[in-house]
């Protein structure tokens, strides 16, 4: 029986979005589209998610899985061959991508906005205050544009490093730090203007950068997000109940728990849990436009609140 298509929820100038792309290429999968808008509102999405609106988001029928930490470890369960932990390496990229989807996106994020200084829109400026919870200063981060290319030099400085014996990967094969790492590179090259001013003493990470970029993103169909919702109404969710007998707070399927991420974007989404382990948790919650639905997200980053 076919695995059925991934569809995600995505806009085309997401950095995350890219690292779940690259993935799709690598894994030369086929996988289904939906644009939603850079800023709120996302009336097909939200129903799905319970109110989760961080990019991307992953659906599989009526499983919606937000936060890539989770979106990979799916991807990895469904397509197993190519892997992105290859030769013992399970465990530290991972580890790599608390390192490139924290400091070093955060590092990013301000050189891209203080580049682009006030030319960033108004309603952008507001909506992602209102992810945050505080101020969207883009004068500041213009005014921190000395010490953020700094920043970001000595970051990619690493990669040029642990390139430095000759391999074409940060570890013996391409595996998810190499994704991880490239999508800060990716999301500067889209506004940092001087980029290959930046770069051009790193001959490693350049051509590092272009085998990347060179994987693709897979085969792409673009699918409307009314068409998306549709398919969650119609499906049913397919997790299977996991109970975790070392979870060190007691929790078990049946438990109902709120799901928000611990650092911006601290939307509580609020269901029944279904299945956790150490690395995930899915909670099982119900919305008009799609019926049930099971929402999956990560541990690691993420605060789970009784109740």
């Amino acid at each position: 029986m076919s695995q059925p298509t991934p569809i995600l929820h995505h806009f085309d100038q997401s950095p995350f979005s890219e690292k779940i792309r690259v993935i799709f290429g690598f894994k030369k999968l086929a996988w289904n589209s939906v644009r939603i808008s850079r800023i709120m509102p996302r009336p097909d999405l939200m129903p799905m998610t319970g109110g989760y609106r961080r990019t991307p988001t992953m659906q599989i029928g009526a499983d919606i899985y937000c936060d890539t930490q989770i979106i990979i470890r799916e991807l990895e369960r469904r397509y197993p061959t190519p892997t992105l932990f290859p030769a013992g390496n399970a465990g530290m990229p991972w580890a790599l991508g608390m390192w490139t989807d924290r400091p070093f996106f955060q590092n990013t994020v301000t050189l891209a906005f203080g580049v682009i200084g006030d030319k960033v829109p108004q309603d952008f400026i507001e909506d992602r205050e209102k992810l945050r919870g505080g101020k969207f200063d883009v004068a500041a981060m213009t005014a921190a544009l000395p010490q953020m290319r700094d920043q970001f030099r000595t970051n990619i400085d690493w990669i040029e490093a642990q390139l430095a014996d000759g391999r074409s990967w940060l570890f013996d094969e391409f595996s998810l730090a190499d994704v991880s790492a490239y999508m800060n590179v990716w999301y500067a090259r889209q506004s940092v203007v001087t980029i290959d001013e930046i770069i051009k003493p790193l001959p490693r990470l350049a051509a590092w950068e272009e085998r990347i970029r060179a994987i693709g993103h897979g085969a792409r169909t673009e699918m409307s997000s009314g068409d998306a919702l549709e398919i969650a109404a119609k499906a049913q969710p397919e997790t299977p109940v996991l109970s975790d007998p070392f979870d060190p707070n007691g929790r078990k399927p049946g438990d109902i728990v709120s799901v928000m991420p611990d650092d911006y974007g601290k939307i509580p989404v609020r269901g029944e849990i279904v299945s956790l382990s150490a690395q995930h948790i899915a909670i099982r919650r119900s919305d008009e436009r799609t019926g049930e639905v099971v929402v999956h997200f990560p541990r690691a980053g993420f605060l789970v609140i009784p109740g």
